[in-house]
């Protein structure tokens, strides 16, 4: 898919997910999903049965608007998912969790995926001290991220850190607050990501 413009609570009530695009709103309680719980448009409160292939698609959407990547890089993840050991599903789970845009997200230095994409696209990442601002990188087990120094001020940021009192921290990264960085320990199993994804169904999809 080409990256996505319009608004994304549109796309969280179509998909009937709660998919984190609007951050500080949602965690405030005034998301449309929650206001709205049901599909947008003057048809959206009709009950309709969707079909396995319906359910199948509809989990690959949510994952890819979740995790913000297009058609193309989500296929490359599942083809890479399916040539390593284990579980499929979890292996493609696992994989776009090391995105750099997500890692940065996940060590609360953005309040979605979206401004984590834009903070490193715009050269204010720094692994292993050195700039990275390609929002795909994969991030190994061990490696240091920071945010550059000029940009620690930055308020978005710091409001970010902020509300990581209210969401929490997961449990494999270690962040410094006060000096702005954080070590990405190790990669998660499936059973910690908790999304609202049944990656099975994508697997499944792909699979035909």
């Amino acid at each position: 898919m080409a990256r996505y413009r319009g608004p994304v609570e549109k796309i969280e009530r179509r998909l009937d997910a709660d998919l984190g695009l609007k951050g500080e709103r949602r965690l405030a309680g005034k998301s449309a999903l929650e206001k709205r719980p049901f599909p947008p448009g003057q048809h959206g409160q009709r009950r309709s049965k969707i079909s396995e292939y319906g359910l199948q698609l509809r989990e690959k959407q949510k994952a890819k608007y979740l995790y913000g990547v297009s058609e193309k890089q989500f296929r490359k993840y599942f083809k890479e998912a399916v040539r390593k050991d284990g579980n499929t599903g979890e292996n493609l789970v696992t994989l776009i969790e090391q995105r750099l845009d997500n890692v940065v997200f996940r060590m609360g230095f953005a309040t979605t995926r979206a401004n984590a994409r834009q903070f490193t696209s715009h050269g204010h990442i720094l692994v292993d001290g050195k700039k990275v601002d390609i929002p795909s990188y994969t991030v190994r087990a061990g490696q240091k991220i920071e945010i550059k120094e000029k940009s620690k001020s930055n308020a978005q940021i710091q409001r970010a850190l902020e509300l990581t009192n209210q969401t929490g921290m997961v449990e494999w990264v270690d962040v410094d607050k006060d000096k702005v960085f954080g070590i990405f320990t190790r990669i998660p199993t499936r059973e910690e990501v908790v999304i609202p994804v049944e990656e099975r169904l994508i697997v499944e999809l792909y699979s035909k």
